[in-house]
């Protein structure tokens, strides 16, 4: 049996999907998957065993989008079930040329807001298929073991690539670091976008003789970011991508939330999660940017939150 998915774009979200695939497979264990997407989410399904091939969706860079997208369907062949976790235009102009009898696109069933996107994403499998799955852990499969650290690790991903709304402040995240310098070793997380930011964190830690860091922003592929992201003790990211990695691996997480509703697309099933909010009017607003002008009131939903915020929570959890 061959099934084709399409998965979505971010990798935060590709991560949440993958308890309905897991799902998938425990309903047609001998089923091979061809996997359709991103660059940087199909990474994640590099060494799944089920996962039979993997097409990146770079439709984009050369030629018309479209005749792309129609090559590419041709290419994957006959299957016996097409689903796409996306539901924009080009997934149902993709999906017209997949060679399936079941084709299913990505429905929002549930519209409550309390809701967790994880929980979204096994509902749609379950209706299209006709299935009463629950989702279980999320799942990333690794090419190796991972090691056990001589030192505590401390890893801060200061980025995130939705927007500067959902970006708590470099000053904060070296405070912290600052303080937990003599029990973790630190590693500084970042796309090729975010360099500045991390390295804003970097000269913090320099001038304040703190040198038992490494700064990796810009320097690891998608599979290294997952691999160090597995070995980590402690992690401090705002609402990411990474953060949704950690809690593949369960890996103890302050998670900073601003304008993004937490209950949707906070860390699933980790129970070393620790999430921080302020609950103001305004917030969640999902807003990329925030739109208040306002001193006082600019970005207050990350504003209010503080280094000691972080670090009491820390104490009470005794994770210091």
């Amino acid at each position: 049996m061959k099934i084709f998915i399409e998965i979505p774009t971010w990798l935060g979200d590709a991560v949440m999907v993958t308890p309905a695939i897991e799902n998938i497979i425990k309903t047609y264990p001998d089923a091979q998957l061809v996997v359709f997407g991103s660059f940087v989410s199909t990474k994640l399904f590099k060494n799944h065993p089920s996962v039979e091939r993997i097409i990146i969706d770079d439709s984009k860079k050369e030629g018309n989008r479209y005749k792309n997208l129609f090559h590419f369907a041709k290419s994957v062949g006959q299957v016996d079930i097409a689903l796409s976790f996306r539901k924009n235009f080009t997934t149902k102009f993709l999906f017209f040329f997949i060679n399936s009898k079941q084709k299913y696109i990505y429905k929002r069933f549930d519209k409550g807001l309390d809701t967790h996107q994880v929980i979204r994403y096994n509902d749609f499998i379950n209706r299209s298929l006709s299935l009463t799955t629950i989702p279980d852990k999320l799942k990333i499969y690794l090419s190796s073991k991972k090691e056990k650290n001589s030192k505590p690790i401390l890893g801060l991903n200061p980025g995130a690539t939705y927007g500067s709304a959902k970006r708590w402040y470099p000053d904060e995240f070296a405070k912290v670091a600052i303080e937990l310098s003599t029990k973790y070793d630190i590693k500084i997380f970042g796309g090729p976008g975010e360099t500045d930011i991390a390295g804003d964190i970097e000269n913090k830690l320099k001038n304040t003789g703190v040198l038992n860091f490494e700064n990796l922003a810009g320097k690891t592929s998608v599979e290294e970011l997952i691999e160090n992201i597995s070995t980590l003790d402690l992690f401090i990211t705002n609402d990411s991508g990474p953060m949704h990695v950690a809690a593949a691996f369960n890996v103890p997480t302050v998670s900073i939330f601003g304008p993004t509703r937490h209950n949707e697309t906070n860390q699933w099933q980790n129970e070393h999660e620790m999430l921080l909010r302020k609950d103001i009017e305004c917030a969640p607003c999902m807003k990329r940017a925030c739109p208040l002008k306002d001193e006082k009131e600019h970005h207050a939903c990350m504003k209010n939150i503080t280094s000691q915020d972080v670090i009491n929570r820390l104490h009470k959890e005794s994770m210091i």
